[in-house]
């Protein structure tokens, strides 16, 4: 049984997926997803680090919590 490659592909002795153009989709594609995951990264981290300032910020006063009512929202 041989192995038979579509028109244009990799020919006998070659792999499929190791032509030039093939290769630089796939560097390409691993290259966006890298840049995404780092972006992702410190997009998560930026957020992590506001939120930790917010907190050492609001510490010392006082803040509602959801469903808290204050004086003026009281019911009567």
């Amino acid at each position: 049984m041989s192995v038979q490659y579509p028109p244009g592909r990799a020919t006998a002795g070659e792999k499929p997926g190791n032509e030039p153009e093939e290769v630089k989709l796939q560097n390409a594609s691993k290259q966006i997803v890298q840049n995404a995951i780092r972006q992702a990264v410190r997009q998560v981290s930026q957020e992590s680090r506001q939120r930790q300032e917010s907190t050492s910020d609001n510490r010392g006063t006082f803040q509602l919590g959801v469903g808290e009512l204050t004086k003026k929202h009281e019911k009567k």
